[in-house]
This record gives structure tokens, sequence and C-alpha cells, in this order.
């Protein structure tokens, strides 16, 4: 006799025999080049930064699950990296002058309150590392938008607002490898952030068009709204955290649409918003597109839907 018991659970779902241990781990490799390029350019300070922010992400989780009622060896029994991926990601997005007590809160913050409370893994409305990086931003005035170059001896803006206002010095090429470029410490060399996004596209974890996507509209918009300068379309995709967010959060499964159409309208709407934001505050705004975008998902999920396994339109009758 068949069972007919069936396992329910939130997504991501996979069609092959992998889970989402095995996915938050190949994140955690591609971030990898990322972080080590932040490490070379800042120093150790960024290493401490990154290490700060996991290791918050992890105890908040646990320490909750134990609140909750979870006992120890439970709790390690299910862990599966998410809290890992969410801490690399805070702890890219801030730069290595913050205080190191930030990506404490920023990562506690994106945990306990972003993930943890709307049902752990695979129910958080928003992506958690994109809220937590916000709040962030919003809590610590004082430090956010205060920038360190390489190598730590000079106090300087991000290059993106100079780009945006036509007055950018840095060649194409510094932009690409992060060469004496001030910003977060995962975002300047977008080598490392692109060879990220192929490794995750090999594994099968990501679908690589629609980062794509996201950052070709952002830069077509931008030559577009600098009458048409394709001078601009490079400098505009290589700076600010447009790379790391685009390959790295844009893409959280949790927090995009259900189908292919879904997802194409999601990041063409996406890279909308960051280029007319980006216009119009004179500063980078990646995070707070990608967080308002994630509030559309439902929306967008509600009117692009996949037709049923083996459905067939019939003529005069209902579809």
């Amino acid at each position: 006799m068949a069972n007919n018991t069936l396992t329910y659970s939130a997504s991501p779902h996979v069609k092959k025999p992998t889970g989402t241990r095995s996915i938050m781990i190949n994140v955690c490799i591609a971030l990898l080049p990322a972080c080590i390029m932040g490490v070379v350019y800042f120093g150790l300070t960024a290493l401490l930064i990154l290490a700060i922010s996991v290791l918050s992400a992890v105890l908040s989780e646990y320490v909750y699950l134990l609140i909750v009622g979870k006992k120890t060896k439970e709790i390690i029994e299910q862990f599966d990296f998410t809290s890992c991926v969410t801490g690399l990601l805070i702890g890219m997005c801030i730069g290595v002058n913050y205080p190191l007590y930030t990506p404490i809160f920023g990562s506690a913050f994106a945990i306990i309150v972003v993930k943890m409370i709307f049902g752990g893994t695979g129910k958080n409305l928003v992506n958690p590392a994109v809220t937590g990086r916000i709040f962030i931003f919003i809590s610590f005035q004082s430090v956010v938008g205060k920038w360190i170059l390489p190598g730590g001896a000079t106090t300087g803006a991000t290059v993106l607002p100079s780009i945006l206002g036509g007055t950018f010095k840095l060649s194409n090429w510094d932009l690409f490898l992060g060469l004496g470029v001030a910003g977060c410490i995962g975002e300047t060399c977008k080598l490392a952030l692109i060879l990220g996004g192929i490794y995750l596209a090999i594994r099968g974890v990501i679908n690589i068009g629609y980062p794509a996507i996201y950052v070709g509209v952002t830069g077509l918009l931008s030559v577009m709204f600098n009458r048409f300068d394709f001078a601009y379309f490079l400098p505009t995709i290589l700076s600010g955290g447009l790379m790391l967010g685009a390959i790295f959060m844009a893409t959280d499964y949790t927090t995009t649409p259900n189908t292919t159409l879904g997802n194409v309208i999601y990041f063409i709407l996406l890279g909308l918003v960051t280029a007319i934001l980006r216009m119009a505050t004179n500063m980078e705004v990646v995070s707070f597109a990608i967080l308002l975008m994630n509030l559309f998902v439902p929306l967008i999920d509600k009117f692009v839907i996949t037709r049923p396994f083996g459905f067939k339109k019939v003529k005069g009758g209902n579809k």
C-alpha cells in the first residue's frame, strides 16, 4: 500500500539531492574571494569585523532557539549555515572604520528580528542581510558615509558620488580590481565578486542571468540619465555595492518570485529603482532598492503564476 504521507518545508526547494545546508555552504565558498580581497586591501581589521559579524549571527540564532525551547544537540543537527551567510554579507557591507559593535547589532537584528521571529529559514519576508545593513546605516549615522581607502592611511568618500556627479577619476580597471577604491570590505574587488557568482552558477545555486539583468538595466538607465553617454556604463556598474547586491543579495530564494517571468520582471524593476534612487539621492541605495522590491514579491507572484502541471487549454471551456 502506498504511503501518502507528505513532508512540507519552507523554500528553498531544489530538484536534486541537495539541501539548504549544501546551498549555503556553496554561498560561503563563493563569498570567500571577495572576503580575502577585502582583508588584502583593508588589513586584519577587516578579518576581525567579518569574524565578529559571522559569530554574532550564529550566536544570535543559537540563543533565540534556546529561548524557544530547542536543545543544543537539535540546534547543531539542524544548523543550515544561513546565519553564516547573513553574517558574512553584513560584515562585507560595512567599512573598517566602523566600530566593532556595529556588526554585532546588525547581525543580531538581521537574525532575530528579520529571520527568526518570522519563523526561521525560508519564512522571512525580506532579506536579513540587506535589512541588517540598513539597520546599521540608520542607527550609526556618525560613522556612516566615512570610508577608508585601501591601506588605511586616508579617509575618503566612496567613488559612487563622484561618478554620479561626472567627476570620477579612477579607471574602469581600478574599479574592477578595487585598486584605490574607498568603500565597504566586500564590495571593492568586482573581479572577486564575479568569480563568486560564476561559481554559484556552475553549482546551480543561482541563475546568473538574473543579476546580469539587474546590473545591465541599472547601467543602461544611468547612461540614459546622462544623455546617453556610454562612458557612464562601466563606472556605474563597477562602483558601489551593485555587484555584491546583485549576485549575493537580490538572488535570495526566499525573497524573489517563484516563476521565471516573475524574476525577469523583478530584476528589471530592481534595476530601474536602483538607477532612479541613485540619481535622486547621489548615494548608494542598492540595499534600499532590494528591500523595497522584496515587499513587491508577493504581488508579482499573485499576478505571474505557473500553469499547473499537465495543464491543457480547452476550447470553449474554462482555462
